[in-house]
Order: structure tokens, then sequence, then C-alpha cells
């Protein structure tokens, strides 16, 4: 079977949520299918050469850049379905081309319905490109992988797709990567930052509104004594509507408490979260939320909201909050000092995470593709 790709955010020049999922699925899939032949298709301005090159990917694989800075999707993409002896296109991570070659099937992975939940929080031209696209190929797709069971209701409810058509796969996280760090390491790293270990809460995102850190911000805040000593560190790229955001903690005088790093590679987010008090993630809403689990597996305490895929996805390994509310926020991040439950919490994590890896993740989606055609 010859199974095209879109790998355009596989190969982003910098990769959060999706751009990972796509990345690090292609990475797995090519250890373990020697079988079928796939052909990766790239946007050229964001090729990230240095991963393509080397042995370590399967020779099954193929990387072929569609040469079309604007329309890539709609007019690159679909074009390529008629020119390449195509079984399968397999969308990862964004939108099936309108036109396809005749009888090709397909299969798309839908994140979440988060434009649809929280539109305010989305751009208009986004809102109107994603509601239109969406719909189309939910009808139109093959199959439809969510990754988590919370997509998959979303779409039966809100959408009214058949169950059937749909399968729920977990992402996974890079268990070589994500672990404790040690404690030698760990002080030194954290000092060039002006940290120290479980001297501060920590978020990981993009840094937008409906990540919620303005409660977080206003939560933390609440907490501010003469005995509280922690800090708010926000790891994550600047987003939309981020500006008031960014001047809150000045507004509420924690500015000198609240470090803003923006974006961290991967390779170093393991230190941050091996020393934090507690990832603090009480998103308003999440089609996965991979911080927790990458979190959990470096034993770092999860405070994180009791809505959307959060639970689901968490277990019993955090502490769970209403994230509409600051004063539930507020307690949930002074649980932290409760020693019991921290380790009872830790602990759960370690055990939680053993659900997900990114070699379950391949041969679950590679099973979706495979029954597709």
């Amino acid at each position: 079977m010859v199974i095209g790709i879109d790998g355009s955010r596989a190969f982003a020049s910098w990769r959060t949520g999706t751009e990972n999922y796509s990345y690090q699925l292609l990475r797995a899939l090519s250890k373990i299918d020697q079988k079928n032949k796939y052909i990766i298709y790239l946007r050229p301005q964001s090729r990230r050469r240095g991963d393509l090159q080397g042995s370590s990917w399967s020779k099954k694989f193929q990387f072929k850049e569609i040469p079309f800075q604007r329309l890539w999707t709609q007019a690159g993409l679909s074009l390529q379905t008629f020119r390449d002896n195509l079984d399968l296109l397999f969308v990862p991570a964004h939108t099936l081309p309108v036109i396809i070659k005749p009888g090709l099937k397909t299969v798309v992975t839908v994140h979440d319905l988060g434009s649809q939940y929280l539109p305010s929080m989305h751009q208009l031209k986004q809102r109107l490109y994603l509601g239109f696209m969406q719909r189309y190929q939910l009808q139109k797709a093959t199959k439809i992988i969510t990754v988590s069971k919370a997509t998959k209701i979303d779409l039966i409810d809100r959408e009214g797709i058949d169950p059937a058509k749909i399968q729920t796969v977990y992402e996974g996280y890079d268990k070589s990567l994500f672990k404790p760090v040690r404690s030698d390491t760990l002080v030194y790293s954290l000092r060039q930052y002006g940290l120290e270990p479980g001297g501060y809460f920590l978020f990981v995102g993009t840094v937008q509104p409906r990540k919620n850190l303005e409660r977080v911000i206003s939560a933390f805040s609440k907490l501010i004594s003469p005995t509280f000593s922690k800090k708010l560190v926000i790891i994550g790229s600047k987003g939309w509507l981020s500006d008031d955001i960014y001047q809150l903690p000045k507004k509420l005088g924690v500015e000198d408490r609240v470090k803003f790093l923006g974006y961290v590679p991967d390779e170093k987010l393991p230190v941050f979260y091996s020393g934090a008090a507690a990832l603090i993630f009480p998103s308003l809403f999440e089609g996965f939320g991979l911080p927790i689990i990458e979190a959990q597996a470096c034993g770092c305490l999860v405070i994180t909201s009791n809505l959307s895929s959060m639970p689901e996805i968490a277990g019993k390994g955090a502490i769970y909050v209403n994230p509409y509310k600051i004063n539930d926020i507020v307690e949930g991040m002074r649980k932290v000092d409760d020693g019991k439950l921290r380790m009872e919490k830790i602990k759960e994590g370690f055990e939680n995470v053993k659900r997900f890896s990114w070699e379950k993740c391949a041969k679950e989606t590679l099973a979706v593709l495979e029954k597709a055609v």
C-alpha cells in the first residue's frame, strides 16, 4: 500500500502540539512498518533538513517537497493526489484538500473542536475556514482519528458523525527524553534561569486565551504573602490575543514573580518539569493536553482542569480544579504543600503514563489506515 501523508506540520521550524504529534507519529511509523510505502509531503519553507538526514528513517519513506507558497493544501497537495499512485491520503494535523483523485481513501486526525466550543478565542478567519473545512472533511473522510474519547464524543454529539467511522488513538510521549532529571543536573540547569527546585509553578503551552493564563496569573497573585516565595514560569510561544496576558503580572503587582521564557525546545523541558512544584494547566479546552503526560513522566505534580479531555488523559495522577473559578485554582495550587497528597499524585502520574507511547500510537494508527483501504 502507498500512503501519502501531509508532513507540513511535522517539519515546521517550531513544534508545539499538532506539529509534535505529526513528527513523533511519523518517526514511530518509520520504525514499526516495513511493509507499506510512504510519501511524506513537505512545505519547502518549513522543511527542517536536519531531521531528514542520515539513516534514521525507513527506506520505505520518501520525502517530497510541494513547491507551493500559497494554497499548499488546496492546490499543491490536491494536485499531488492525482500525480502519485496513492492508495490512501492521511492528514495528521490539518485539513483535507477539497479536490482529490476520485476513489482515493482518506484518513484525518481531528485534535479538537476548540473553535466551536470557544469561538471568541479564535480568529474570525480561522473560525470560518475551520468551520467549513471541518464539516467537509468529517463528511468526506473514509476514517477519522481522534486523540481522545472526549473529542470522539464531541464529533458524535455536535456533528452527528457515525461512531463506527471514528477511532480514538491516544498520543504518546518521548520516553527517552521525558523522565526525572538528576538533582545535581537540576540545580545547575535551573540556576541559569534564576530558579531552584520546587520554587516555581510551571505552565507549558502557547500563550493564548484558551489556555486560561489570565486566571492562572490572578490565582497566583492571591498566593503572594511574606512566607510565599514561589514563582510562576510560563513557557510557550506568543499566541493570538495574548497582549493582556503579558501585561497582567504588572497590573497585579507580581511582575517580579512571573517569568515568560518564550518557546523552549523539548530537549530542555524535562529540567523545568522535574524542578517544578507543579505543572499548572487549567486549560479551558484541550483535545489531549500533552504537557500533562510529559510532566507526569518527569515526576511533576499536575494541576489541571476537571473538564474536556483532561481528566481522561491525566487519570488519577492530578489535582483537578474548575478552570473558570479563580479561587478553585488557588486552592489547587495550595495543595502542592500537602506532602502526602503530593507523593500520591506523583506516584499515580508515573502509573498513568504507562498507557501512552508513540509506538502504541503508531501501531493503532496504522491499523486504522489499513482498515480504511
